[in-house]
């Protein structure tokens, strides 16, 4: 294998046309793991990769499925620009919008200052088995991911809603009484706007103010994950984390929230991230079906044949049984 494939992405192998195997995944995730990338410095602060080349890969699903928190170093990364090393002394939270009374939260304070929630739950990519949905039924643009853009994680941090709270959103805005709910059709905005991304200057999504507001949902601002502060490709210092939503809404970063009465404008909003119809062949015959297509929210349960692995050869053992392991998720 040369140099050239040793450092490059899922991404750019899907772009030459290279056809993804289980096998050429595998190595892309080792060799991508303890490669140090070049770390550049930009505005004043360190970061890895760029939009050119974002860090996109998944772990084998063996190793994904052998324990029941996924680890750092075994866990998939999706970005569409680069990594930011952010200083938790100095990074800031700003809440605004519809809100009585906007203010800048620092790291310490959303640490110290509101209750720490944990949640287990599961990040999945969007494009989770896009290679199974290639080959087995059309075409799609995306990147040609495996089974295995996935991990399960215990996060930790204050409660979107304590946070919303804090800036004078109440109770009345989801009041089922129509006279009196202020809030119904109003959305919480997440932006960060540290880094370029590939098809805009920031990365940015939102969702109903009602999957923050609902105690249930358990959206969080994760300051940690597994136990451990957050490492930089995961969003450190901070990042939202939203379960049973897919992970393209879970900001990594955060820098910005706002409530507001429509959706964010960000690109990956509006032009990405959701299901167009069987019509949408192309650029060009998806162009009119972006302003009327839902973005996407709710993940579905989802199932896989973890082992055997794609394309490996089985023995029975000498029970006559086959060991066979399913992984599944409900989100």
């Amino acid at each position: 294998m040369t140099s050239h494939i040793d450092i490059t992405t899922i991404q750019q192998v899907m772009d030459s046309k290279t056809s993804v195997t289980a096998h050429m995944r595998n190595e892309l995730y080792s060799k991508s793991k303890f490669k140090k990338p070049q770390i550049h410095t930009n505005n004043a602060q360190q970061t890895e990769y760029s939009t050119d080349n974002p860090l996109n890969r998944e772990p084998p699903l063996k190793k994904l499925i052998s324990s029941f928190l996924t680890p750092p170093d075994i866990s998939y990364d999706r970005n569409h620009g680069p990594i930011p090393h952010l200083s938790a002394e100095s990074h800031t939270v700003r809440v605004d919008g519809l809100v009585s009374h906007p203010l800048t939260l620092s790291i310490q304070q959303l640490r110290t200052e509101f209750p720490q929630h944990e949640v287990t739950c599961a990040l999945e990519c969007a494009g989770n088995r896009r290679h199974t949905m290639r080959t087995m039924l059309k075409e799609v643009q995306g990147i040609d991911w495996g089974d295995a853009a996935v991990m399960n994680c215990a996060w930790k941090g204050p409660r979107v809603r304590d946070v919303l709270r804090r800036a004078g959103v109440s109770d009345r805005v989801l009041d089922p009484d129509p006279d009196i709910s202020l809030g119904l059709g109003l959305h919480v905005a997440f932006s960060c706007y540290q880094v370029p991304c590939q098809d805009d200057g920031w990365f940015g999504s939102s969702v109903p103010l009602e999957r923050c507001w609902d105690v249930e949902n358990d959206a969080v601002l994760a300051l940690e994950m597994n136990g451990s502060t957050l490492s930089p490709n995961h969003g450190y210092p901070v990042r939202v984390v939203l379960p049973g939503i897919a992970g393209a809404r879970w900001v990594k970063w955060l820098d910005h929230i706002t409530v507001q009465d429509h959706e964010t404008s960000n690109f990956y909003q509006q032009h990405d991230y959701k299901i167009l119809p069987p019509e949408a062949v192309d650029a060009v015959s998806a162009e009119p079906f972006w302003a009327v297509t839902p973005a996407m929210c709710d993940m579905p349960i989802n199932s896989v044949v973890a082992v055997p692995d794609d394309h490996e050869t089985v023995r029975l053992l000498g029970s006559g049984e086959l060991e066979v392991v399913l992984g599944a998720m409900e989100s």
